[in-house]
């Protein structure tokens, strides 16, 4: 195992990051909000900047020189995108966002029900009773989309339940998934709890009975090691922005033989190898998903923020995060009228935790350490019914990254311990 980052590092890391140096509300930016967006160093910034001043073009149409470069870079950073998650350059596609590959997956075994696609087809296509088995932790766009699909087939949503913390158990899950299961959807990393999926035995019980496993990767590609043909996953989906890239592009993977069989259901240009008046005929894989202008730039972009984060190494973002987790969840669980949801101190989990503040709402919570320069996100974090599960309208997040310090964790730390009396929920008169 590689030695964790020093402080040394960090500082070094820091120095790439401007918009960290800047004092917000009069005290020095502490940013914990990179599980929702994270910031971007200069040489990704420099990377999409050198593009459109030197071959911006149209990609995979012009026949002139800088078409020919902004191809060549277009496709260059799909093969540094697909060695980063272990796939092969024809199993990665370019979406708009994550969510955006959430949907093109649902909307493909959609339209594979309908009897598009052909025989190759056919493998996607549900019947009523089906099921799609989902946790009661997802994000709404590892939910809505299956929602969707459901109405439209006559598939039946199953769900493994959390638990007061906000944390399933494997077996539960190996429980729901039986005979009628035909796809499996869930979190590698909760976005609200840390929680971190046992996704091996997952994917053993999902493909014995000959269903699909589709992961949402949002929370673990900019932060962990992720292999996703190691993992033996079908589909997977993961966003630009919070791992050091811009926003505007995402990515889904996908087993080459069943992307080439996935009817796409965005269409139009770029997408094609034929058309008449009366019908078209798609490319394979990943271009028969990729209709229109495709966001090049972004592309470029995403790929420089892969080799940044290569350069530092994942698994040493990994410990370090970690480690501000641990200490992250001890501190808080240590301060009167605080609740952590997900696992408690001593557990593993990703490097984030949520809260609740007895007697003081979450946006309340956010806009005291706002006030102290402290970034946090507050809300329900598009995971509506997994609040509704733990008897909340809304929690405080706050989430590191591998520019986080220790100090950063403690200031966060010193304010939520002070939020109850400022906001007189502690008993005390002010």
């Amino acid at each position: 195992m590689r030695e964790p980052l020093s402080a040394d590092e960090i500082d070094r890391i820091r120095g790439d990051f401007a918009i960290l140096g800047q004092a917000v509300n009069d005290a020095p930016l502490a940013y914990l909000d990179s599980g929702a967006t994270a910031q971007r160093p200069a040489s990704v910034l420099d990377a999409e900047r050198a593009y459109l001043e030197t071959i911006n073009s149209a990609v995979h149409r012009g026949a002139h020189t800088l078409a020919g470069l902004a191809t060549e870079a277009f496709e260059d950073a799909r093969a540094t995108v697909a060695d980063f998650v272990g796939a092969d350059v024809d199993e990665i596609v370019w979406t708009a966002n994550a969510t955006d590959a959430l949907n093109l997956v649902a909307y493909g075994f959609a339209n594979a029900t309908r009897g598009r696609g052909g025989a190759p087809a056919r493998r996607f296509a549900l019947r009523p009773g089906d099921e799609i088995v989902l946790t009661e932790a997802e994000h709404h766009a590892n939910l809505v989309p299956w929602q969707e699909l459901a109405a439209t087939t006559g598939a039946v949503l199953r769900f493994v339940p959390v638990d007061d913390d906000g944390v399933w158990a494997t077996d539960d899950a190996l429980a729901v998934i039986g005979e009628r299961t035909r796809i499996v959807a869930f979190a590698h990393v909760s976005n609200v709890t840390g929680q971190i999926a046992e996704v091996g035995r997952l994917v053993g019980a999902a493909h014995a009975v000959g269903a699909l496993v589709v992961l949402d990767a949002c929370q673990s590609a900019p932060h962990r090691p992720l292999d996703l043909r190691g993992l033996g996953v079908d589909f997977a989906a993961f966003s630009g922005h919070k791992m050091l890239g811009p926003t505007g592009i995402g990515v889904l993977y996908g087993r080459a033989e069943l992307l080439d069989a996935l009817p796409p259901f965005k269409t139009g240009g770029s997408m094609i190898t034929t058309v008449t008046l009366e019908g078209a005929e798609y490319l394979p894989s990943p271009q028969r998903f990729e209709a229109g202008t495709q966001p090049v730039s972004q592309a470029v972009a995403l790929a420089e923020a892969v080799r940044y984060l290569e350069a530092v190494g994942l698994d040493r973002i990994r410990i370090h995060e970690e480690e501000l987790a641990e200490r992250l969840v001890a501190g808080l669980e240590g301060i009167p009228g605080v609740r952590v949801v997900g696992p408690p101190s001593g557990v593993a989990r990703s490097g984030l935790a949520s809260f609740v503040v007895d007697g003081v709402h979450a946006h309340d919570v956010g806009q005291y350490l706002d006030a102290e320069g402290i970034a946090v996100r507050v809300g329900h974090h598009c995971a509506q019914p997994l609040h509704r599960r733990l008897g909340v309208t809304a929690t405080t997040r706050a989430s590191t990254y591998l520019f986080t310090t220790d100090a950063e964790v403690d200031r966060l730390l010193d304010g939520v311990a002070r939020v109850r009396a400022y906001f007189g929920a502690d008993g005390a008169s002010r």
